[in-house]
């Protein structure tokens, strides 16, 4: 059974992953604007799977008999410079939703609650590759700067990338 204060936090933090997508949407909305359809996939996809992560909170919090308490979310920044600032503005907010998921993890460990540690175990590994992701895109757009071919490269490169939906055990 959650805690009081651990419902409210996990509740929280649907709230931030349904912000995410939204925020991930903005971009490849952006993207899309630009004619850069690899980059907005890549944006597409990371929507759909922040409202996966979403969901595993909310699915959750169920299973361990709490109550879902949906909160308003922000809207997005929608004007962008570039697909640099993109990038960086992504990698910034991974950072971000990492420092939540480690105050979740904090709370677990100081209420003795194994069962949502351990829940949060996947989310601690999966922010590791995300932030890993993030910054390997902002730094491979740095590279190329404003060289129309070499960002087209990275957009055809990020055509490839194909939405794997979570495994029901996860």
């Amino acid at each position: 059974m959650l805690s009081k204060k651990m419902l409210k936090e996990l509740n929280i933090q649907i709230m931030y992953e349904m912000f995410s997508a939204y925020y991930y949407l903005s971009m490849a909305a952006y993207l899309d604007d630009l004619n850069l359809a690899g980059f907005a996939n890549f944006f597409k996809i990371q929507y759909k799977e922040e409202v996966d992560h979403a969901m595993k909170f909310y699915n959750y919090i169920y299973e361990q008999g709490g109550n879902v308490k949906l909160q308003a979310i922000d809207q997005p920044k929608t004007e962008f410079k570039s697909p640099e600032e993109i990038f960086k503005l992504s990698w910034e907010h991974e950072q971000f939703v990492t420092s939540r998921i480690y105050i979740l993890m904090d709370l677990a460990k100081k209420e003795k609650d194994y069962s949502t540690e351990s829940f949060l175990k996947w989310f601690v590994d999966e922010q590791v590759e995300e932030e890993s992701n993030m910054k390997g895109l902002l730094d491979k757009v740095k590279l190329v700067g404003k060289n129309g071919n070499g960002l087209l490269m990275i957009d055809m490169e990020l055509t490839k990338r194909v939405y794997s939906p979570p495994v029901a055990s996860e």
